[in-house]
Formats: C-alpha cells, structure tokens, sequence
C-alpha cells in the first residue's frame, strides 16, 4: 500500500503543481479557451503506455496483488456509453473530475466538497439503482 500512497501523492502534486485542480482551468480547456489539460492528459497517457508496455516484461506479476498481468477489457457496451455521457456532462457543468476534485481540495478549495458530496451522493445512488435492477432481473419469470 505504500506504493499506491507514493502514486496517489504523486498525481495530487502533479496536478496542483500543473493548475489542473481548478475549477476554471477545466471550464477554460472545455471552451477551447486553454489546452494546458491537453497537454497534462498527453503526459499521463504516456507515462501510463509506457508502464502498461514495460512492466509485463519486467515483472510475471502486479507488486501489490501478486496477480498476474493479463489485459482486462470491459466491452463498449449502453452503459459504458450512458454513465460516460453523464460523467461528461457532470464534469462540463462544474469542471469538476474526482482526481481533480481531490487536489483541489488540497490545495484550499474548501467549495469543492460540495462536488465532492455530489460525487458520492451519485455513486451511491447509482449503486441502489444498479443492486435494485439485478435483483429484478435475477427474479424468476414465474415467481408469482
């Protein structure tokens, strides 16, 4: 876990360093008026393609887990695509990403814990939303 801890302080740093924990920075990239996020995105996703591509060869297994490395792909499916849109209409309207809404908060955005709230508010929703429909649909047809 310490691991994860030394990532996740990382990525907090990074993100207050780059600016990319305000609010407004976010609402600026998505007017086309700053692309500072674009460049911050690029970056991860390199440093991300590379790990993915290297450790494999490197290690037989994850250094936290112990589990193998093997390609986990969640098929491109109504929800994928809904709960995406959703997400990016949340994150449009406020300027608001978890990530971001974390590091904000670190660095004195002490507003952001609305969004925060909100963030949880919607998982928890969601999850009684989802537990409700499985156990409707794992209900026998004939169950009258």
């Amino acid at each position: 876990m310490p691991l994860v801890l030394v990532g996740g302080l990382l990525f907090g740093f990074g993100l207050g360093f780059s600016q990319m924990a305000r609010p407004e920075v976010v609402l600026n990239f998505l007017q086309f008026e700053d692309f500072g996020l674009l460049f911050v995105m690029f970056g991860a996703a390199i440093v991300s393609g590379i790990a993915f591509a290297v450790m494999p060869r490197l290690r037989d297994s994850a250094p936290l887990t112990g589990d193998p490395y093997e390609r986990r792909l969640k098929p491109f499916d109504r929800n994928v695509l809904i709960g995406g849109g959703i997400f990016g209409v949340g994150w449009g309207l406020s300027g608001i990403c978890p990530g971001a809404a974390y590091a904000s908060l670190g660095v004195g955005n002490v507003s952001i814990l609305w969004a925060l709230a909100g963030m949880f508010a919607g998982a928890y929703l969601q999850g009684v939303w989802r537990s409700k429909h499985t156990a409707a649909d794992a209900a026998p047809a004939g169950a009258d």
